[in-house]
């Protein structure tokens, strides 16, 4: 077994979480998007933990996650990033959804939706492509703008290699993909009253 397989993450597929809920044997659903793309559109049950407040305290959230967990995101990526640092900790029974939100949108299953907002990624692509693009129209008068335009597609090729994103790191932090539970004694308040 090479060590890309070996540490890749147990993955569930929409359809078989879709079967667990339906018989009752629901596993914590924990999802690791920013609280405004939760309260946009979220699984019915999920709790929301936001993936950087997720690793600050993955010892404390531990130790209220003693049964099976399925980690959901948009598309997987970021519940790989939480799997790693609650399976760092030692919690078992750890699953990602393959696919996130899209794969259970795709699959048609039921939803509990809020106010539309920007998801994370899209508000990357924006602020990226606005940088990039204000910065070589703005080198005609100014030549050295070209290299900011240069730091960040170098941003954007580093976060495709190690799938990080500082940038989307940063725009997590700010107020509108920041809701009233996205503090650490709310988050554990509702994991040990088991209410989402």
């Amino acid at each position: 077994m090479s060590t890309s397989e070996s540490t890749r993450p147990a993955t569930l597929d929409a359809t078989t979480l879709r079967e667990l809920i339906d018989s009752g044997r629901t596993p914590r659903l924990l999802d690791v998007r920013t609280p405004a793309e939760f309260e946009t559109i979220h699984i019915p049950g999920a709790y929301n933990v936001p993936l950087d407040l997720l690793k600050e305290h993955r010892e404390e959230l531990c130790n209220h996650l003693d049964e099976d967990v399925v980690l959901i995101c948009r598309s997987g990526a970021r519940a790989t990033q939480a799997e790693q640092a609650l399976a760092g900790v030692g919690l078992p029974n750890l699953k990602v959804l393959d696919g996130g939100m899209l794969a259970w949108q795709a699959a048609n299953a039921p939803v509990k939706q809020g106010a539309p907002r920007w998801d994370l990624e899209r508000q990357v692509r924006l602020v990226a492509g606005s940088i990039v693009l204000l910065s070589i129209l703005g080198s005609v008068s100014v030549p050295g703008l070209k290299w900011v335009a240069g730091f960040i597609g170098a941003g954007l090729t580093f976060a495709a290699v190690t799938n990080t994103c500082a940038m989307g790191m940063m725009l997590s932090k700010l107020p509108y993909n920041r809701g009233a539970s996205c503090d650490l004694d709310t988050i554990v308040g509702q994991l040990r009253g088991g209410r989402a």
